[in-house]
């Protein structure tokens, strides 16, 4: 063939001088190859993007689900959170209120004296108002043996309102050690701060929530 025949008579070193089926032979085959690169170039990048497209898609998917699901137990839910919130309420309205704390905290220094317990110290804190309840702090310092002690806390839980005492940085040492460092006596030192807490009334958990927004826009600047 003629074609075939003017490849094989090329002249490399004489470019311009090969036949025109030739260079137009050339000319496409060098167009297919830039098309053919320029392509898979532009595809390879589309086909990562559409894998990460894909990968969003499922996560969306997945999103989608979860959120679907929430909704449909939205009701449920919120018929839950509004009975454990009546159950709160309830459980609260157990607690001493702010007239009967005085008499509570009487109350409770009569309770270690009938326990057989020496009240060295027993000195009442401000009041620290918290969401919808308020922590009553008292520094006390208290000397008596285990069973003493024992009789305290079964007799703080029998009074007519529910009490609830928790210690903080509370310690409880031998008033006379030995050098092993147990007592001599039997006599223990309890000395530190518990804290016993009472309902605040509608007014008092509004201002207190009040002031609780108050610092959080005041923290925010």
């Amino acid at each position: 063939m003629k074609f075939i025949d003017d490849l094989r008579g090329l002249d490399r070193n004489n470019i311009g001088g090969w036949p025109n089926s030739v260079k137009v032979f050339f000319t496409t085959l060098l167009f297919l190859v830039v098309v053919l690169v320029g392509w898979y170039t532009y595809v390879s990048g589309q086909q990562d993007e559409l894998a990460t497209l894909a990968n969003k898609e499922l996560q969306l998917r997945k999103e989608f689900s979860e959120k679907q699901a929430k909704a449909v137990n939205l009701d449920a839910l919120q018929k839950q959170l509004d009975e454990m919130k009546d159950m709160l309420r309830q459980l609260l309205r157990q607690l001493p209120s702010k007239t009967e704390m005085p008499e509570l905290l009487i109350d409770i220094s009569q309770t270690a004296l009938s326990a057989g317990l020496q009240v060295d110290s027993f000195v009442p804190q401000p009041e620290v108002p918290k969401d919808f309840y308020a922590e009553k702090p008292i520094q006390l310092k208290m000397v008596g043996t285990y069973h003493q002690f024992g009789a305290f806390i079964s007799g703080v839980a029998s009074l007519p309102r529910v009490v609830i005492l928790t210690m903080h940085d509370v310690s409880l040492t031998p008033q006379h050690a030995s050098k092993d460092g147990t007592s001599t006596d039997g006599q223990l030192v309890l000395q530190g701060t518990v804290k016993t807490y009472r309902y605040l009334d509608e007014d008092e958990a509004a201002a207190s929530a009040k002031g609780s927004a108050r610092k959080k826009a005041g923290g925010r600047k």
